[in-house]
């Protein structure tokens, strides 16, 4: 049977247990480029890297943006974990609300044969990319593409180690569910023999006004991901927070007029985001288990109230 330790945001904590510094940016400088679609193939968009500058080889993780957002929206975001020692490769699908889910999936799978050969020539020349450590991410409808890529639903040319969904959604009702269909409501039914990491929000389930659905709703969104995921897998609620939070300001205000927002700063929803994604890529992909085990240990340590967190291990 799985172990699950489960750490409410109220549970006292101990002084001297070690509070991580993954909330805060990194020591690494980091440069932010774009590369043309042309440059990718003929069926990807612009996508957006961002690479440490320091002599070193760094893990890899390709991060899927949400519903009618842009990649563009996640700079804050994507420059704090690349400090933090990681090459981030963000892909732009189409922002247009007739946008196909499998046309995303297939441009995304795009996007992996040519990091696979194309990437390591536009980055510095004393830094190299280490495709054998490679994660992938997305928030919203990206979380569910990055789920779909994990299970193998379009073909890449890599292997996935990690896989984290942040907020991710998979379709407007139990009804009306993105295709394809890989929600089961059946505990631990995901066919993933890789670790996964849950981020969900506690207001994104809500109504934004009486005519507009919520952004997340019930049913097709983080709480159910979780549910069907294998050990090793995380779950952390930022229950303050809505289903944007994380985006940058400018591009937030956007998303706040389709979905619920908390009260909370945004800024302190970016730093807890892009940290709790530093401490589980650093455990599966750096072998370095100490910053995630930090925030599951401590959840205060987060800027932002988590709660639950939810640990299965074994």
């Amino acid at each position: 049977m799985a172990a699950a330790v489960v750490v409410p945001e109220s549970m006292p904590t101990s002084k001297a247990m070690k509070v991580s510094s993954v909330f805060e940016e990194g020591n690494l400088s980091v440069k932010s480029f774009p590369v043309e679609s042309s440059a990718v193939s003929s069926k990807s968009r612009p996508l957006l890297v961002f690479t440490p500058t320091e002599l070193n080889t760094y893990p890899v993780i390709l991060f899927i943006h949400g519903f009618m957002c842009s990649n563009t929206s996640y700079r804050q975001l994507l420059q704090h974990i690349a400090t933090h020692g990681f090459i981030v490769v963000a892909p732009q699908t189409n922002p247009g609300i007739f946008a196909t889910v499998s046309q995303e999936i297939t441009d995304a799978a795009e996007v992996t044969k040519w990091m696979a050969t194309e990437l390591q020539a536009l980055l510095p020349d004393n830094v190299t990319a280490n495709f054998d450590n490679l994660g992938v991410a997305g928030h919203g409808r990206g979380g569910y593409v990055a789920f779909c890529l994990a299970l193998g639903k379009a073909e890449t040319t890599v292997n996935f180690k990690a896989l984290i969904g942040i907020d991710p959604v998979a379709g407007v009702n139990t009804l009306w569910r993105s295709k394809p269909d890989i929600l089961t409501y059946i505990p631990r039914s995901f066919d993933l023999e890789i670790p996964v990491g849950v981020i969900g929000t506690g207001l994104g389930s809500q109504k934004k006004n009486f005519l507009l659905p919520p952004c997340a709703p019930e049913g097709v969104n983080h709480a159910e991901f979780f549910n069907e995921c294998k050990p090793p897998c995380c779950y952390f609620l930022a229950k303050e927070y809505g289903h944007t939070g994380m985006l940058d300001d400018g591009a937030a205000k956007l998303g706040n007029c389709a979905c619920k927002k908390g009260s909370q700063p945004r800024y302190l929803m970016r730093k807890a985001v892009a940290g709790i994604v530093v401490a589980f890529m650093e455990s599966y992909l750096k072998n370095n288990e100490s910053d995630l085990l930090a925030v599951i240990n401590n959840p205060k340590s987060a800027p932002i109230t988590l709660d639950p967190v939810i640990y299965v291990n074994a």
